[in-house]
């Protein structure tokens, strides 16, 4: 029998990552320089006040999805990934981003590069309605290396929205019947990848050349992966414009074991995940693995992909149906992907089989 192949395993080990974040209490001191009062924790972040408003403040990078594009040599969606990862963020907490930066580490800063990154941030940021006052560029050789010195970089966007203390997103008020709305994902998106290039790829010990088309795609598969994150920022504003958002989760690393942060706001919830859309992307990685690592478990799929669903609303179920119509009127598909219960666990329905993710 093939041996489990993880996340840990191509790179990514969850338990370090956790461990490393505990050194953010070492933050906590700064605290007291917030100038217009306290701060307001949520479950994926804090929120600080300004004058009568409230910001949510938040950085995030394109990973090793930029080994992808330097593979393809191919970087005018890459952009479109920094910035849907930071504003995608932001929005969970109920903020309307209002502006975005971006910061380019690489080993040259090549004009052709920068160029095409630009398209994608630029394009990225009509779409979120953000506006980009500023960026920076570092030529750091030593510090990034890769396949081609004037195609090396790493791409890291920062975001930060503004909300009124009445929109706040807290997720401390989910209770047992309220129903989760899942919105379409694009595929794999940013997240993951570190596992995906190292079953699909040749040149990370995969099986197919990157330009190769498998049966069932109808384009080569690198383009498959670079296909670039959805932004979500319409339609979260739409619906919270309308209705009581309880909850917004926004699916990338953890996967669906992501929700299990709400359970510390809302005490003794539980989830129940029953339906999954994921794109033949997922199934390619997961029927691959056992050919070139070993098995992925449908566990270990759960919890590094999207699955099919790249962002997340709990709601009241009266608000079910207004909500996916909301959610459908900006042109993204939406469904009850799963409901709230009452027994504190995080269970997904998934293959005829029930998969804890704790």
């Amino acid at each position: 029998m093939p041996k489990e192949y993880t996340y840990a395993e191509a790179g990514v080990d969850r338990e370090t990552r956790t461990e490393s974040k505990a050194a953010l209490k070492l933050l906590e001191p700064t605290f007291k320089f917030s100038r217009y009062g306290r701060l307001i924790p949520l479950p994926y972040g804090k929120i600080f006040p300004f004058d009568d408003k409230y910001l949510d403040f938040q950085v995030e990078g394109v990973g090793t999805k930029v080994l992808v594009a330097q593979l393809a040599d191919k970087y005018d969606t890459i952009g479109i990934d920094g910035v849907a990862l930071v504003v995608n963020d932001v929005i969970r907490s109920g903020a309307k981003p209002l502006s975005i930066v971006d910061n380019i580490h690489a080993q040259v800063s090549d004009p052709g590069l920068i160029g095409e990154l630009m398209k994608g941030i630029a394009k990225g940021a009509e779409e979120s309605e953000c506006v980009v006052p500023a960026g920076e560029i570092g030529d750091v050789a030593e510090v990034i290396t890769g396949i081609s010195k004037r195609k090396s970089f790493d791409l890291i966007v920062a975001c930060v929205g503004e909300l009124e203390r009445y929109n706040i997103i807290r997720g401390d008020s989910i209770e047992a019947s309220d129903v989760i709305i899942g919105i379409e994902s694009s595929g794999l998106h940013s997240n993951g990848i570190t596992l995906a290039r190292k079953v699909l790829f040749k040149q990370w010990g995969g099986k197919y050349d990157p330009f190769e088309t498998p049966d069932g795609f109808n384009r080569e598969l690198i383009y498959e992966v670079l296909e670039p994150m959805k932004i979500y920022v319409k339609p979260l504003l739409k619906v919270a414009g309308e209705m009581g958002i309880k909850g917004a989760v926004h699916i990338t690393g953890d996967g669906y074991a992501k929700f299990n942060q709400l359970a510390k706001f809302s005490k003794g919830i539980g989830f129940e995940f029953s339906n999954f859309k994921p794109q033949p992307i997922f199934n390619l990685i997961q029927q691959t693995a056992p050919e070139i690592k070993g098995t992925i478990t449908d566990e270990e799929m759960l919890r590094t992909f999207n699955m099919g669903w790249g962002f997340a609303l709990i709601l009241n179920k009266s608000e079910k149906d207004a909500a996916i119509d909301r959610i459908e009127g900006t042109g993204l598909k939406a469904e009850q992907i799963g409901k709230i219960t009452d027994n504190g666990t995080n269970v997904a329905c998934y293959k005829n089989k029930k998969i804890l993710l704790q």
